[in-house]
């Protein structure tokens, strides 16, 4: 019995503050997984380094700044927009072309290729901070020193793991489309493009190698750096910190991170999303910034997009702590 089965079978008996029973059974991954996890969470901060070396005394370039941000922005909207609200939860159905046009997007984010992505995601809703949850800040009990080692899990530590999610059980319907299996295959090599890209544009900006290599560091390794931490915070930050205005199933103590609005393109209205999953929008209440859901908004009028689940305020208002189960 693998270490999931085991997490599934006992996820009833979890009395919501002790570490998870798997906890000390945990796998480090094989020197090849780790060492590639490790180069591309090191080299981003060695880039850095180069790149705050090259700017000291004339800054970074708003070529570099430009590059970066657009960049940040498609990828980060694959992810969010692409990996998560169509893909994992089906908040809304899309066109054959911008299906493809998002998952070859969120794979160029360098956070796994789309199907295994959508797997741990749909794993981690299963079995939200609870034996079985794949990056839950609770793993180590809700103590303090549990909580700081879980913190540290939920952000990095988990995919240095060997705890498969089989993607045969938890997307079976992107094993079954032949496009995401292709996107899926190829995503060293669109991992690859969205590194070059950013190099090949600050040549042909600049007409120089240092252009080019500074946009490299830049919209390149330092863009990607920054999308992956986001997302790993929504991961670790947002299920302890934060507001928790709406009910979740027992154990989910996902919250609210307001700092972490825009840069994660309203992903970490995290409270929100998991009292209605599939709800397309993040931000259910007036004022949260939630830029997915505006561009899913977008698609909609565009005709590229429909079926879109948007928010229902009574049943919003029913999810409400402190408000009554049934009725107005």
């Amino acid at each position: 019995m693998t270490i999931s089965e085991q997490a599934a079978g006992c996820r009833q008996d979890y009395d919501g503050t002790s570490p998870f029973p798997e906890a000390k059974e945990h796998v480090p991954a094989g020197w090849v997984h780790i060492g590639l996890t490790a180069a591309i969470v090191v080299l981003p901060f060695v880039a850095l380094a180069v790149a705050i070396f090259l700017a000291w005394g004339q800054g970074v370039t708003l070529t570099d700044l430009l590059l970066a941000a657009v960049l940040y922005v498609l990828t980060g909207l694959g992810v969010t927009v692409g990996f998560h609200r169509l893909l994992t939860h089906a908040s809304f159905i899309a066109s054959p072309r911008l299906r493809v046009v998002l998952a070859v997007a969120g794979s160029m984010g360098f956070q796994g290729n789309v199907i295994d992505w959508v797997a741990v995601h749909r794993r981690h809703h299963a079995f939200t901070d609870r034996p079985g949850d794949p990056h839950s800040p609770y793993r180590y009990g809700s103590g303090l020193r549990g909580q700081l080692r879980g913190l540290a899990h939920a952000h990095l530590g988990w995919l240095f793991a060997e705890d498969r999610t089989p993607a045969e059980r938890y997307a079976p319907d992107l094993l079954a489309d032949l496009a995401m299996r292709r996107v899926a295959r190829a995503f060293p090599a669109l991992c690859a493009l969205s590194l070059a890209l950013p190099f090949l544009a600050g040549w042909a900006i600049t007409g120089t190698l240092y252009g080019a290599l500074t946009a490299f560091l830049w919209a390149g390794l330092i863009r990607v750096a920054l999308l992956q931490h986001v997302t790993w915070s929504v991961n670790s930050l947002c299920h302890v910190i934060g507001a928790r205005p709406f009910k979740t199933r027992r154990h989910d103590r996902s919250s609210n991170l307001w700092p972490l609005a825009l840069l994660s393109f309203g992903e970490s209205w995290h409270n929100g999303h998991h009292s209605e999953p599939s709800c397309a929008r993040h931000g259910l209440d007036r004022g949260q910034i939630d830029p997915s859901a505006t561009v899913i908004g977008l698609f909609e009028r565009l005709g590229w997009a429909s079926n879109v689940h948007w928010p229902d305020h009574e049943r919003t208002e029913r999810r409400r702590v402190g408000r009554p189960s049934h009725g107005r």
